[in-house]
């Protein structure tokens, strides 16, 4: 039985790090990432007292680093497994080779230093490492008088770049091939911009994630019919939309939608003489700004809906009446006017869980108004702002916002279905459509409830099908 040790994401949904372990001591480390709110450290027993940075185990003998994909919660420990001497490559996809510096990059002046020279010195080392490996490419780690242990990558549909993982490990005396698959995040069916993940071919044992193991998203329709909605409400109540989005992924899809949206019902009037096309959308976020850049750069890696529309001339992530805010001066200012006035408006902006970033401006400026309407996009992790909210906001509750209280009198609302996680229907079907299916999961990267109601539907799915599975929540 192949060992597997996890340094954090097995018992929540940030903070994943996973030890497969080898031969002779060696191992290969399946993301390094930050820990996010009540989720600080790898055992929640002794999180209190944890440094949520910490690299408690030896990186000496890990052959390399895998990134799954560029989110901060799979990656973002990276500075600290340097520095405890970890001197092996970190593989990722092509697309993620190009979105990581950035994300890195922004995460360190976050949690470590802003110095310039610091900084330089810290991307100039993750790019000279970085391998870029080809989708569906076997990559030779080990080959050994006693062992082989390949990789490959495949789509796993959750942002740009991100990837499961294949894992061959030969025994040369036995000759048994044995595949471990991590599926690092998967991404919904109908996501905007990239191809639906498939099932593997074959798995023995799959890792798999389970951030919605216990629910179901909406279809795609009808999330962009309750959008469109949320829109037009804007108009009437003379207020603004806000989007606290992750600056990578949910961004770019959130814009995508809006694109359509505003396209198809462009010459539509609304409301005291306004029209759809007049409706201002503004990114407010320089990382997502940067972010966006790239993504309109990989197009090749866009899905063929994304490509159809290209081809009539369309702009999904540079539609005209999309405003980006670089500057603070600019930030501030639009945060002051939004508020003051009755201008209908769009804005997106990080961070996705209102832990910081500019949506924390907006929040402070504009909770208190029932003008405005607040729309959770994304998962909200326990002991975030934006778990608060979205708890308490329908209450008439309050909020703390960098220590201030802030009472919640506007509109709160949440679209599951633009998660860009799969949902329990989806991840069973992963699970259950390789043509060899694994005799034993590990569900990892989801709340308590979440793994276990997963764990239960995977069971009865694999009983349906008559297979025997080891499930472990």
């Amino acid at each position: 039985m192949t060992k597997i040790i996890h340094h954090g994401g097995k018992e929540g949904v940030t903070g994943s790090c996973h030890q497969l372990l080898l031969e002779n001591g060696k191992s290969l480390l399946i993301d390094c990432g930050l820990f996010q709110g009540a989720e600080v450290s790898p055992d929640q027993e002794t999180a209190k007292n944890a440094d949520p940075h910490t690299i408690s185990f030896d990186t000496r003998n890990i052959l390399a680093l895998v990134i799954t994909h560029s989110h901060i919660d799979h990656a973002g420990r990276m500075p600290w497994l340097l520095a405890a001497g970890f001197q092996g490559p970190i593989i990722c996809s092509e697309p993620s080779a190009e979105l990581l510096p950035l994300m890195l990059e922004d995460a360190f002046k976050l949690s470590v230093s802003s110095r310039p020279d610091m900084l330089d010195r810290y991307t100039s080392l993750i790019r000279s490492r970085l391998r870029p490996l080809p989708y569906k490419t076997w990559h030779t780690l080990l080959d050994s008088s006693g062992q082989m242990v390949r990789i490959k990558l495949h789509r796993a549909g959750h942002i740009l770049g991100s990837s499961s993982v294949e894992c061959a490990i030969l025994d040369k005396s036995t000759g048994k091939d044995q595949r471990i698959v991590f599926s690092g995040d998967l991404g919904a069916p109908w996501a905007p911009l990239l191809p639906a993940p498939k099932p593997l071919f074959r798995a023995d044992t799959l890792i798999l994630e389970s951030t919605y193991g216990d629910r179901t998203h909406e279809d795609r329709k009808n999330r962009r019919n309750r959008l469109e909605t949320l829109v037009a409400d804007c108009f009437k109540n003379g207020g603004t939309l806000l989007v606290p989005a992750f600056s990578l992924g949910r961004t770019q899809e959130i814009l995508y939608e809006l694109e359509e949206i505003l396209y198809t019902k462009a010459e539509e009037s609304l409301n005291k003489g306004w029209l759809w096309k007049d409706l201002p959308v503004y990114l407010d976020s320089p990382l997502a700004g940067r972010i966006t850049d790239i993504y309109r750069s990989l197009k090749p890696f866009w899905d063929r809906e994304a490509h159809q529309k290209l081809g009539r001339g369309r702009k999904p992530l540079a539609f005209d009446q999309l405003i980006t805010l670089d500057s603070h001066a600019a930030h501030i200012s639009n945060v002051r006017e939004l508020a003051r006035s009755a201008k209908p408006a769009i804005v997106i902006a990080g961070s996705g869980m209102c832990t910081a970033g500019r949506i924390v401006n907006y929040l402070k400026a504009m909770l208190k108004d029932p003008r405005h309407t607040l729309l959770f996009v994304g998962y909200q992790a326990a002991g975030t702002p934006g778990r608060d909210i979205q708890r308490f906001g329908p209450k008439g509750g309050y909020v703390f916002l960098e220590g201030e209280k802030i009472f919640i009198r506007s509109r709160i609302e949440s679209i599951s279905g633009y998660s860009a996680h799969a949902d329990q229907k989806d991840l069973v079907r992963f699970a259950t459509r390789m043509r060899h299916r694994p005799g034993e999961i590990h569900l990892v990267h989801g709340e308590e409830g979440a793994r276990k109601a997963l764990k239960e539907e995977l069971e009865k799915a694999y009983s349906a099908l008559g297979n025997l599975v080891k499930v472990f929540s």
